[in-house]
């Protein structure tokens, strides 16, 4: 395997081929494995799609061009694959066929369909020896990409049965369960263990479960928690607890049903409990729906959404909140009403930051107990102008179950279908029109924030939401989710003038660089890059069109907003840009919510596209 390094090839790039993103955008026509007729099979496939897509972009593995094939020479586990490249994407959002063995006796012999388990276990040990780990975290990632196959075979074959129209309670919850394959650069995207089947269904966004909170009924003593607002706790946490039967002089604490049967293991909880400073109520109050995180809830009638811990471990992590997160979540709220809201609301009217401004658990104020749940603003209620998670928006959908495709890819390609037939003008010019307004309504505000106050934020595309128009095109702009703040060094100073005590006992301020760094990360490769991949992989536009204006915008906006230069700099400039490497990560036995946010992940030299486009 080939390590990564900062001198490799734009992805795409193959001796012999066009190559980089100018090259025209081709693709392989003909029926497509993610729409077979048999959901697991469908899901294996969109499973091994996303292991390799992620594989190869973390290794700097060549992509040859659409009709032909990627040969992957495995000898740790002496395997040799060969993949049939669909489309080569400009940005790393490939699309392959499924994987073939060459048989050792050469070119000559009978080649097999290649399952996911042989895949992944070819890909993971290639990987484990080239970077000396442990063996057994090579068990441990292949583990998590077949039960991620097995869980978006389960999604698929549920919605199929739905039939055509199926539909969310609400545009928002319906963008929030679109995400069926997962992320399409994880290697395990749907992973979920230790829950059973029947509480997975019921859990899960893609199923399109919902359920009662589970409540506990707190001695006052143990609460613990703060709000921004300057709202106890207590009274919020009681306007919630419609239906539960609350002892009196107690407060209830709400718990996600799953998490709270786990943490009456915890000592420190079944101390509380055995003290009677603690008592469980059991499920009680109206369902609430997962949003594409799973812990975080939605009610389409609740004044705010509430971020569950859920100790489950999901994808690369064990989704527990951590008190000094829930705290960040309130500094964050209080540091945006001291002056960036208001300015922004002035100069960006269209663009929000949904605030985690409240939190609350039980147990002394110390260590996590598992009871930590963080209160989020919910403007998302009512039926119309909702916003939608862009991923959901970008999000592949599987055929009905047939074998034929679907009407449209992804609720990307239905938006930009009527922004065309609305507007008079072809895919590719509505997509582009599409890219031009989500910069207006969601980037500009963002890097408008990092100019003016040296607030950094994590937009990937699950952070990040957005409500159309009448003709499918971006109106309105929200970033949600407090992990996701950084405070550049040199601006600092300014802000402790708006808020004294800005970072006492909190991670947030950091080197400039590092901050540039990260937002260049967030915003342009996940989100930017992700979103020209997304439209270059649904067949809507060509990525280099695409790249090209989308550069003639940043340079545009790096002339307008002095204060941005470094970071566009970065983003405009640099050959390589610095990458989270899921694949990379997930091998490596990670928890990304667990350690120094600097090392929490594994990070990887990724060939900047938008230099190739000025080249």
């Amino acid at each position: 395997m080939k390590e990564p390094t900062g001198e490799r090839r734009t992805p795409g790039s193959q001796d012999g081929d066009a190559a980089g993103p100018t090259a025209p955008a081709g693709r392989v026509h003909g029926s497509d494995p993610l729409d077979h007729a048999d959901p697991l099979r469908a899901g294996e496939a969109a499973a091994m799609e996303a292991l390799l897509r992620a594989y190869v972009r973390d290794t700097g593995t060549r992509v040859p061009a659409p009709g032909r094939e990627m040969p992957l020479d495995l000898t740790a586990g002496g395997v040799r694959l060969t993949v049939p490249v669909r489309y080569r994407s400009a940005t790393g959002w490939h699309r392959f066929g499924e994987p073939l063995v060459v048989p050792a006796d050469g070119p000559g012999g009978r080649r097999l369909p290649a399952d996911a388990a042989l895949v992944a276990a070819a890909l993971v040990r290639e990987t484990v020896v080239a970077r000396r780990l442990p063996s057994h975290l090579a068990s441990d990632a292949v583990g998590r990409v077949l039960n991620s196959a097995r869980r978006t075979g389960a999604h698929l074959a549920l919605r199929r049965a739905e039939g055509p129209g199926g539909r969310g309670p609400t545009p928002f919850l319906d963008a929030e369960q679109a995400l069926l394959l997962g992320h399409p650069f994880h290697p395990a995207p749907k992973s979920r263990e230790e829950a059973s089947e029947g509480e997975l269904e019921e859990y899960s966004p893609e199923t399109r479960g919902s359920f009662r909170l589970h409540w506990f009924a707190a001695d006052p003593a143990v609460v613990v928690g703060g709000s921004a607002d300057g709202v106890p706790v207590p009274e919020l946490l009681r306007g919630l607890a419609r239906g539960v039967v609350l002892p009196d002089g107690t407060v209830p604490v709400p718990a996600h049903p799953w998490q709270a049967r786990e943490v009456l293991r915890r000592p420190e909880v079944a101390a509380l409990v055995e003290a009677g400073l603690l008592r469980p109520l059991g499920p009680a109050g109206p369902a609430w729906h997962p949003t594409s995180s799973v812990r975080t809830v939605h009610r389409p009638d609740a004044e705010v959404m509430l971020k569950l811990s859920l100790g489950m471990r999901i994808t690369n992590s064990r989704r527990n909140n951590l008190r000094g997160e829930m705290r960040l979540g309130v500094q964050a709220a209080r540091l945006l009403a001291a002056g960036p809201a208001a300015w922004l609301r002035a100069r960006h009217p269209e663009f929000r930051i949904l605030r985690d401004f409240a939190w609350v658990s039980v147990g002394a104020d110390g260590p996590e107990t598992g009871l930590e749940t963080a209160i989020r603003d919910n403007p998302f209620r009512g039926d119309d102008g909702e916003g939608m998670c862009v991923a959901g928006l970008l999000a592949e959908r599987t055929g009905p179950g047939d074998g034929t495709a679907p009407g449209h890819r992804a609720l990307l390609s239905a938006a930009v279908a009527r922004a065309s037939r609305a507007l008079g003008v072809s895919t590719g010019e509505a997509s582009a029109r599409w890219l031009a307004r989500y910069l207006d309504v969601l980037v500009v505000p963002l890097i408008a924030l990092r100019a003016r106050y040296g607030v950094a934020l994590e937009p990937h595309h699950q952070n990040t939401l957005v409500a159309l128009d009448g003709d499918g095109l971006p109106r309105a702009g929200w970033y949600r989710d407090s992990q996701g703040y950084y405070v550049a060094a040199s601006q600092a100073d300014g802000l402790r003038r708006l808020l004294p005590d800005l970072a006492d006992g909190l991670d947030l301020v950091f080197d400039d660089d590092f901050v540039d760094e990260r937002m260049a990360y967030y915003l342009g490769v996940n989100n930017l890059l992700g979103l020209v991949g997304a439209f270059g992989a649904l067949g809507l536009a060509d990525e280099g069109d695409l790249l090209r204006a989308l550069r003639a915008a940043l340079e545009r906006l790096r002339a307008a907003e002095p204060g941005a230069k470094n970071f566009l700099g970065l983003l405009l400039d640099s050959p390589v840009l610095r990458c989270k490497g899921n694949y990379l990560t997930c091998v490596d036995g990670l928890d990304e919510l667990v350690g120094d946010v600097q090392t929490q992940s594994v990070y990887i030299d990724l060939p900047n596209p938008l230099t190739e486009v000025a080249r």
